[in-house]
């Protein structure tokens, strides 16, 4: 199965899972969906100054310059030349600017409300459904990942995606953390994300082949074996 293949079926999946849920927030009228209530109680009872403090720093992680700067970053990791990283870049930037615009499209559209701001431990604003900081970061823990992936193969850089990752899941779990946002507005935002990456790689992929030497360098065996005769 081409890779191409794979990532079609992949955003398929996606798109499978993301619908149902919005129309779900949709038809409830943004009210909490089952599981909601009891993931926004929990936190309020278990929210040391310290825990706070930590929440509210992982999650200004998730908006502002940041991401941007990430997204550059990520795009300059990815080229192998002066050539390629232009490009990359500009792509970069582009699969987080225009994802935003459709996630704040997405946002308008459901208007769903986030919860009571007298549960809030920090400052929010605009509709709760997809969680905005959850989507950014996913998106940019995404491109991240990406860059570092066409550098060095998985089995080498295990640990740097595992931690890419972690960050992008833990502004998302902050945003419940802080109430701000229900679990399922942050499950929204990562499915979201997701589904975004998948598109924007199948939308990239002519760019990609055009340039020619984007992907992880290849092994020795690999290479062994392209001078077997």
């Amino acid at each position: 199965m081409t890779s191409a293949r794979r990532t079609g079926i992949a955003a398929c999946g996606l798109l499978f899972l993301l619908t149902p849920l919005t129309v779900l927030v949709v038809v409830r009228h943004g009210a909490p969906l089952p599981g909601d209530l009891a993931l926004h109680r929990w936190p309020l009872d278990h929210r040391p100054p310290v825990a706070v403090a930590a929440a509210r720093a992982v999650t200004a992680t998730g908006t502002g310059v940041l991401p941007y700067a990430l997204a550059v970053v990520a795009g300059l990791i990815a080229g192998r030349n002066s050539r390629q990283r232009r490009y990359a870049t500009a792509a970069t930037l582009a699969v987080l600017l225009i994802g935003q615009g459709v996630r704040y499209g997405l946002m308008a559209a459901v208007a769903r409300p986030r919860p009571d701001a007298v549960d809030w431990a920090t400052t929010a604003s605009g509709h709760s459904f997809p969680s905005g900081h959850t989507a950014t970061s996913a998106l940019t823990a995404g491109l991240l990942i990406w860059a570092v992936l066409t550098r060095s193969r998985l089995s080498a850089a295990r640990f740097t995606v595992a931690l890419i990752a972690l960050w992008a899941v833990a502004v998302g779990l902050s945003r419940v953390y802080l109430g701000v946002h229900w679990a399922s507005d942050v499950l929204g935002g990562w499915l979201f994300a997701a589904l975004w990456l998948a598109l924007a790689s199948l939308a990239t992929a002519p760019l990609v082949r055009t340039l020619g030497t984007f992907g992880p360098p290849p092994t020795r065996d690999s290479l062994s074996r392209t001078q077997l005769p």
